[in-house]
């Protein structure tokens, strides 16, 4: 006997679906950064979201699931974000790759984010593990994929690209995140920030780059 079909749900009941998963999501993601992950619970999140313990219990059966989906989804909007330049011009890519960089890591509740994760890390060591491989891992890929293209293209010459992307991304985000994380007045300005940017492009093409002249 072929097994029951699908039920296919009318556009009305997929549209309260996920109006129902996105007030889960940002009721957790209240809770999570007021409260902390242990004091965060599943009861706590459908109460603030509205919904029944039955309807958040459906999606998210655990409370690491829906911490998951969370990191998941502020991680695609960033990816979806990310610009993707085309190789040819490293100073150009590099230097739009900061500044997008810097525009996601800014983004509103980053800091808290990482705040939680850090925090949080050493009893729920899961939760730093969640981070990195559903937000952090795909981003820093799609930078050393962009140098393997410009390797490829022969304007850069780059032996080691994974290498090569953290020691960038690290000169951005030392100078444009890491600080607010214990100083929560640190607020650079944009001038400063895209000198900081621009200062790391150049020291990037003055190691990699296959033409000198690009370097000044």
């Amino acid at each position: 006997m072929p097994p029951a079909p699908t039920p296919v749900l009318s556009s009305y009941h997929q549209r309260v679906q996920e109006e129902k998963r996105a007030a889960i999501l940002e009721a957790a993601t209240e809770l999570f950064l007021s409260e902390g992950y242990d004091g965060t619970s599943l009861a706590k999140v459908a109460k603030a979201a509205g919904v029944s313990t039955a309807t958040l219990f459906k999606r998210f059966p655990t409370k690491a699931a829906l911490f998951e989906a969370i990191v998941t989804e502020y991680w695609a909007v960033a990816s979806q974000e990310a610009v993707r330049p085309e190789p040819g011009d490293p100073r150009k890519g590099l230097t739009a790759i900061g500044r997008n960089y810097v525009a996601l890591l800014t983004r509103p509740q980053m800091v808290s984010l990482f705040r939680l994760v850090i925090a949080e890390a050493p009893r729920f060591p899961e939760l730093a593990k969640t981070h990195f491989s559903l937000g952090k891992a795909p981003y820093f890929e799609s930078v050393r994929e962009y140098l393997r293209a410009e390797q490829a293209a022969g304007t850069m010459r780059i032996a080691d690209p994974v290498l090569a992307a953290t020691h960038f991304l690290g000169m951005v985000s030392n100078y444009a995140f890491w600080p607010r994380l214990l100083l929560p007045n640190w607020s650079p300005s944009k001038a400063a920030t895209r000198k900081a940017i621009d200062e790391a492009v150049t020291t990037m093409l003055a190691r990699y780059a296959t033409d000198r002249k690009s370097v000044v």
